[in-house]
């Protein structure tokens, strides 16, 4: 994204992925999301499914997205947490029985936080 207004660079040196995430502001509101990199499946489809669930959404509510898909992955469902709110990034509730994936799933969610917090260093899983 040429006009992006944030970006963030991440690597997971575990399987070599790597992406750059774009998001142009409108104000508070993510009005636009994208990324560039390459990597595994799931890492790709994380990426995907993370910037169409931003599009819209306040910063505030991306950091809730990122913390609340951080404990998705991670396996740490609290019974507070409403799971139909999740949209579209549930199906990677499974990615928690594969410990060495999380990772992977993770990489484009940390590096968005990443960029809303303005680092300026490479974001990596390790």
């Amino acid at each position: 994204m040429e006009d992006a207004d944030l970006k963030a660079e991440g690597y997971n040196p575990l399987c070599g992925d790597r992406y750059t995430i774009f998001l142009r502001m409108n104000g508070d509101v993510i009005e636009e999301a994208s990324f560039q990199g390459a990597g595994c499946a799931i890492s790709k489809a994380s990426a995907s499914v993370m910037t169409s669930a931003l599009k819209g959404v306040s910063r505030e509510q991306a950091e809730e997205l990122f913390n609340q898909f951080h404990s998705l992955v991670k396996g740490e469902l609290h019974s507070n947490m409403n799971i139909d709110s999740l949209g579209r990034i549930v199906v990677f509730a499974g990615v928690s029985e594969f410990p060495a994936r999380v990772k992977c799933a993770s990489l484009a969610w940390h590096t968005m936080h990443a960029a809303l917090e303005k680092q300026q260093q490479l974001i990596s899983t390790e």
